[in-house]
């Protein structure tokens, strides 16, 4: 247990030094919209193109990036949850290499998590969220996700915000 304690500080302390040394300015973005979430994974000019597009961002709630397999995801339930309206998530751009986030939020969706909060299927090395087993489930309950990862055009995104019908 003790070593798993130092491996979860030395992470954490990574993680800040990431931070300081190679920022990422902007996160998210929130539109006018409240049912569609659009997350571009790592994909940061693919973030900034759809930000910067009226008809998109007039559409949708959020759009933002997910970098990591357990502290991403858990925000993302956090957000998700506090916005009930919120009904559809499509997850595009590129995937986080070695974190996997995009895939382990597929997993997520199509299978939960294990006892001790593992997502089920997922590959990246640390596949472990924080959140309640109820409020994980309530998550996969409230939304639907739509798999475009590796997807990095602006019209394939906004043919399938249209087929939402709003």
């Amino acid at each position: 247990m003790a070593n798993i304690t130092f491996i979860k500080k030395l992470e954490n302390i990574a993680g800040r030094l990431c931070e300081i040394l190679i920022p990422i300015k902007d996160e998210y973005f929130i539109g006018k919209g409240k049912t569609v979430a659009i997350c571009t994974l790592s994909s940061m000019d693919l973030l900034q193109t759809i930000a910067r597009t009226e008809g998109v961002m007039n559409r949708i709630l959020i759009v933002g990036r997910l970098l990591s397999e357990n502290k991403g995801i858990d925000t993302l339930i956090k957000f998700t949850l506090k916005h009930p309206e919120l009904r559809y998530i499509v997850v595009c751009g590129n995937d986080v290499k070695g974190h996997q986030s995009g895939q382990a939020l597929l997993s997520l969706y199509r299978n939960g998590v294990s006892r001790d909060g593992k997502i089920i299927g997922a590959t990246g090395p640390h596949p472990f969220l924080t959140h309640l087993h109820a409020d994980i489930e309530s998550f996969r309950k409230q939304i639907t996700i739509y798999d475009l990862i590796k997807c990095w055009e602006l019209e394939t995104v906004k043919a399938t915000l249209s087929s939402f019908g709003h």
